[in-house]
């Protein structure tokens, strides 16, 4: 059965998005029509919206933090079924590509997709960010996309889990394996940057330390368990970092701005073989410099944390588990809850830095 669905659609880089009407063709074998409940606005679309990633493939159905319904299944689905409540993920292993057959599910080369398409009012294909599109109605997405959550959870929180959530928890615990005692610095404590603290603080790093700008986020830190804060605005943050770890630098340093010269504040604000995980999307351009010599002398390592090396079907319930035990706090995540009317609202709220998530609620 075709579904008439409603979202934000960016059509033209930079410009403002605009709310339509779609239709979802009728879904594939293994496809789902999933009807959100929640969305949140991540940096990410922020960028898919302004071209900083390119400006090829739009327009954009934009969203990718969901949580909803399933309405409709396909015919050979399996793993849910009419009336679930689901959080919706954009890695989803596919289980044949050369990673997946190696069990490194959370490299996977071949995400799966919905077969069928979302389509504009004039019947042209609308691209769903990163293979979901989760600022509407209705979306379209592949099972393996969707991963079964308690309906007494609230949405709202939930939806976070999709990706800045899992990002910065799964950087802390998977892609830099923080441990017990350790120190660790955060740099960019936007709501990627503070589940990168919740992660350490679950990881039991004793040693936690925000670094940013902005004096509202380095408040908002400590409420997800920073035990200090460094405002890189007023003082030598690397600098800084030492003097709180006795002059040494930390064992673990992440970034999450994805810029060079934060980028390079977060390698030698380590202490010697020290891990530093760049987690911030740059976009194409940004270039990297710096004395390869400092850099050898200080050992350790640099790695790149894809969606926090998470595999949904494992990760997700953990998360929503860990919220149901108060271990993890996803309340104090949402800012403020919108209407799909307010979208670009919530963007430049975003840009002004009033908000770690603002969540669209249906």
């Amino acid at each position: 059965m075709t579904t008439k669905a409603r979202g934000a659609i960016a059509r033209v880089p930079g410009a403002a998005v605009e709310i339509e009407e779609f239709t979802l063709d009728d879904p594939g074998p293994r496809d789902v029509v999933v009807r959100i409940l929640a969305s949140g606005v991540c940096h990410t679309d922020l960028g898919i919206k302004s071209g900083t990633y390119g400006t090829s493939g739009f327009p954009f159905l934009l969203g990718h933090e969901g949580a909803g319904v399933v309405e409709e299944v396909g015919s050979a689905v399996t793993r849910v079924k009419v009336g679930d409540h689901v959080m919706l993920n954009w890695r989803a292993p596919c289980g044949e590509c050369r990673f997946c057959l190696k069990g490194e599910h959370n490299y996977c080369a071949s995400s799966l997709h919905a077969e069928g398409k979302m389509r504009s009012e004039s019947g042209d294909p609308l691209n769903a960010a990163l293979g979901i599109g989760t600022f509407c109605t209705h979306t379209l997405v592949h099972e393996v996309q969707c991963v079964t959550y308690d309906s007494s959870l609230r949405p709202e929180p939930i939806s976070l889990i999709g990706c800045g959530v899992v990002t910065g928890v799964g950087a802390a615990l998977y892609s830099a394996k923080v441990t017990q005692g350790s120190s660790v610095a955060v740099f960019g404590c936007g709501g990627v940057g503070d589940s990168v603290i919740q992660g350490a603080r679950i990881a039991g790093a004793t040693t936690i330390i925000a670094v940013d700008i902005d004096p509202r986020k380095l408040e908002w830190a400590r409420d997800f368990g920073a035990t200090h804060t460094v405002n890189a605005g007023e003082v030598d943050p690397v600098e800084e970092v030492k003097r709180l770890t006795n002059g040494h630098g930390v064992n673990f340093s992440f970034e999450a701005v994805g810029t060079p010269e934060v980028l390079k504040q977060a390698l030698f604000s380590r202490d010697l073989a020290g891990t530093c995980v760049l987690i911030g999307v740059p976009g194409p351009g940004p270039r990297l410099e710096m004395e390869l010599q400092q850099f050898f002398d200080l050992g350790g390592s640099l790695t790149v944390s894809w969606y926090g090396n998470c595999i949904p079907a494992r990760d997700f319930p953990i998360l929503a588990d860990w919220y149901k035990q108060g271990k993890l706090d996803l309340d104090g995540l949402v800012t403020r809850t919108i209407r799909l009317e307010e979208t670009e609202s919530a963007f430049d709220a975003m840009k002004r830095g009033e908000t770690l998530r603002s969540v669209i609620v249906f």
